[in-house]
């Protein structure tokens, strides 16, 4: 058992290994998205070396009857389809917090913060010159009073490498 174990991870490292390619260092931008209102988040990628990075954003989120931040973190995993086509997958989390104007229930306005887990799949392109698009899906599990559901957030994101 032990030595199918250490044939399985062999065969896992040399995949990684061998489909590793070169990610900019540093990726800085927008992600325009989805979720519970329009959102725009400050995007910032930092490679860990081969074929993984991290991911940190801060959005802001906006509706009817809401106003909120968010702060997430997401370490990622990259894989190369062809050229600069890459497709990512990755898991993190993050917080936020939301103020609620309820004009509907006797006015009683009221401030929600809470902790959420998310995961994340996606293709990007990154062009010759230090451009990087990407199209994402993230869904999110919050935990909070009033945030204890499942949101899915679909963003655009437009990055500038260095």
């Amino acid at each position: 058992m032990k030595k199918l174990f250490l044939l399985g991870l062999f065969t896992i490292g040399f995949i990684g290994l061998s489909s590793a390619q070169e990610i900019a260092d540093n990726a800085i931008g927008l992600r325009l998205g989805d979720s519970d209102g329009f959102g725009t988040e400050i995007s910032y990628q930092h490679a860990l070396g081969g074929n993984n990075r991290l991911e940190a954003d801060l959005g802001w989120r906006s509706g009817n009857e809401y106003d909120g931040f968010k702060l997430a973190g997401l370490y990622q995993w990259i894989w190369n389809i062809e050229g600069g086509f890459n497709w990512y997958a990755g898991a993190g989390g993050g917080l936020g917090s939301y103020s609620y104007d309820n004009y509907y229930n006797d006015n009683s306005d009221y401030d929600e913060t809470f902790v959420f887990v998310a995961g994340d799949v996606g293709l990007e392109y990154s062009f010759d010159f230090p451009l990087l698009l990407s199209l994402d899906f993230r869904p999110e599990l919050g935990f909070g009073d009033n945030n204890d559901d499942l949101d899915f957030d679909i963003a655009l994101g437009v990055r500038y490498q260095f």
